[in-house]
């Protein structure tokens, strides 16, 4: 940590309310800027010469009045004239080329560390998104990676200049008299107190303007889409979701006001302290010029020297407090590098190749709330501190309790029970969106966790009872499934799935956008589309959500003609809403408050008048009417 004298030692965070800035930070940010040293190298080279650059010219100032003026050398005069001139051009153009490479260093350090970000999230569980607010994770994505770019292209290249142009003023001042400059220098004690409290303080604002964004970001990234909006409206509630906006931006506005009136006030106390340097180095420059120690020339090349002196000091202590802010985004960035992948290959990871497809629950056992603590400095409440992490929302300690089961390879398992029964957690298990408390999921006799999750979900199709499309057109949504599928196949699947003829009719057919979580289609047509994405696929095991209470009985029935090619010949474990899915099933499973009550084909669950046939009269029997089992 940074401690002690010296400039880094004048701001330092409460120690109690934050954590400081430590060398084991610094060196983490510099673990992603290393790659770009070469181009840090031409930077801190660029930043040298032009500062030396510019100090030239109080010099030139300087033997113009005192040596070509009072001897009149017109051309010593006209060649100061020049370097007048050249000096500030050439250091321009030196600005500008390192300007530049300092570009390429920030901008690709950021590149890489928003892309770190953004694939360590793409790989963090599914637990961690059913517990996360969305707008928070793009909060640390955008807001603040723009604030640890601020630090690296902004405030860390300014210190670094202002640190050259201080050393080499002080070198030129020192030569030209060492009175005047201890005098100039005899205040620096001055800065210390208002640069520790402002840097306190402005710490302090900056987590809460963090905080106060990621909230508004939420909000906006809740209300402000498709389904949002229509939530929003049918309630009428457009008003209150206004006024809480209103609420968390003015939390916002009023955060950037109190920030950028502390900055300006410690700027006032800096100015204060820099009037009372400049008056004295005048005075006593004056008085040693009238006893004719010191030529005018001197004096006013001092007088140059002074705001390159107190401007780097200014800008150094507050560079110190943006640094010390500027942190928080990378801590805030790193909180989520450094949350653990719950799902993650084992070392020993081996490929799953040809598969048959049979599927085994091994006395499985899981429970939702296991690992939450791990995500907890994300998760964290900031309605109160005792609130702590979000927590699934769960009737029992047990979501599945010691469940075991085998479907074989090209077998048909229905999952039937009452809502809230374990049959989604049972979905969810077989792909590794979560791993089994207790237990082992196994594919061919090889439990699924000592698989690569890659070669998992490539023989694992999924339709899940919410579809999703994303905002793109039909083949990007098609192709998602498996992007090296021409256009025949394509079609194909499409006709398969009975959504083909429709797309066909579209005027940008297969390129046509879908919209906002596909809601320029109907649900039974989402489906449907969903439906072909898996078809595409050709996953040896299918997990189906068939639900279809919301349906018509057209779009029905054209989706229970686009699922016989789907379940053909593949293994298939569906949550079952069909008497005919449920008739065709080689095993129905009965579960029942995350148990495995009953097992067996229709006929035999019927005959022995359990929990199944009690599902059955009330809830499958009167829809046997016009269904034919296969």
């Amino acid at each position: 940590m940074f401690h002690g004298g010296g400039w880094w030692g004048f701001i330092r965070s409460d120690e109690e309310a934050r954590p400081e800035i430590n060398s084991g930070l610094l060196r983490r940010v510099w673990g992603y800027a290393q790659p770009y040293w070469r181009y840090i190298l031409i930077v801190l080279i660029a930043i040298f010469l032009a500062s030396l650059l510019d100090a030239l010219t109080p010099l030139v100032v300087r033997n113009i009045i005192n040596v070509a003026i009072p001897d009149e050398n017109l051309r010593l005069l006209t060649f100061y004239a020049l370097a007048l001139v050249v000096l500030p051009v050439a250091g321009g153009l030196i600005n500008v080329f390192q300007r530049r490479y300092s570009a390429l260093v920030g901008e690709g350090l950021i590149y890489d560390l928003r892309c770190a970000l953004y694939d360590h999230l793409e790989h963090m569980s599914l637990r961690f998104f059913t517990t996360t607010k969305s707008g928070e994770l793009i909060s640390r994505l955008n807001n603040d990676v723009v604030g640890a770019q601020r630090a690296v292209t902004g405030t860390l290249i300014d210190f670094i200049t202002n640190v050259v142009t201080l050393v080499v003023t002080v070198v030129i001042m020192v030569s030209l008299d060492w009175r005047l400059t201890l005098i100039a220098t005899i205040v620096l004690p001055l800065f210390i107190p208002p640069a520790q409290a402002v840097g306190r303080r402005l710490r302090d604002i900056s987590h809460k303007q963090m905080e106060a964004n990621a909230d508004m970001t939420s909000q906006m990234q809740e209300t402000l889409n498709v389904s949002g909006a229509l939530l929003v409206k049918l309630f009428g509630r457009q008003d209150d979701a206004s006024e809480r906006f209103s609420g968390r931006a003015a939390e916002v506005r009023d955060l950037g006001v109190r920030s950028a009136t502390i900055g300006r006030s410690f700027f006032v106390i800096v100015g204060l302290v820099a009037a009372i340097g400049t008056a004295t180095v005048y005075w006593l420059g004056g008085y040693l010029t009238i006893v004719g120690q010191f030529q005018v020339g001197d004096i006013v090349a001092f007088a140059l020297y002074l705001p390159r002196l107190y401007g780097p000091l200014a800008a150094l202590a507050n560079a110190r407090v943006e640094l010390a802010t500027s942190m928080v985004s990378f801590e805030r960035v790193f909180e989520v590098l450094d949350l653990p992948h719950e799902i993650a290959d084992a070392p020993d990871a081996v490929e799953l190749k040809a598969v048959r497809g049979v599927v085994t629950f091994d006395n499985v056992s899981f429970s939702y709330a296991q690992t939450d603590d791990a995500l907890a400095p994300v998760l964290t409440s900031k309605h109160g501190d005792d609130a702590g992490p979000i927590r699934p929302i769960t009737s029992r300690r047990w979501a599945l309790e010691k469940m075991s089961f085998q479907v074989e390879a090209g077998q048909l398992a229905a999952l039937v029970g009452p809502s809230g029964a374990g049959k989604t957690t049972v979905t969810y298990l077989l792909p590794r969106l979560y791993d089994p408390t207790e237990g082992a999921v196994c594919i061919d006799g090889r439990d699924i966790r000592q698989v690569t999750q890659h070669s998992l979900t490539e023989s694992i199709g999924m339709v899940t009872q919410e579809t999703y499309l994303f905002h793109d057109s039909i083949r990007a949504n098609l192709l998602f499934a498996r992007p090296d599928a021409n256009e025949d196949e394509m079609i194909a699947a499409c006709k398969a799935a009975n959504i083909h003829n429709l797309i066909a009719t579209l005027p940008g057919g297969y390129d046509t956008i879908v919209g906002e979580r596909g809601y320029r289609f109907s649900g039974g047509e989402k489906q449907r589309i969903a439906i072909a994405r898996v078809i595409l696929k050709n996953p040896r095991i299918l997990v189906l959500d068939e639900a279809t209470s919301a349906l018509d009985s057209e779009s029905e029935r054209l989706i229970q003609s686009a699922l016989e090619p789907l379940l053909h010949g593949r293994t298939s474990i569906v949550i079952a809403h069909r008497l005919s899915t449920i008739l065709s099933a080689d095993v129905i499973l009965v579960i029942d408050g995350g148990r495995l009550i009953e097992q067996g084909t229709h006929t035999e669950l019927l005959a022995r008048g359990g929990l199944y046939a009690r599902l059955y009269q009330t809830q499958f029997e009167s829809h046997r009417l016009g269904i034919e089992p296969p």
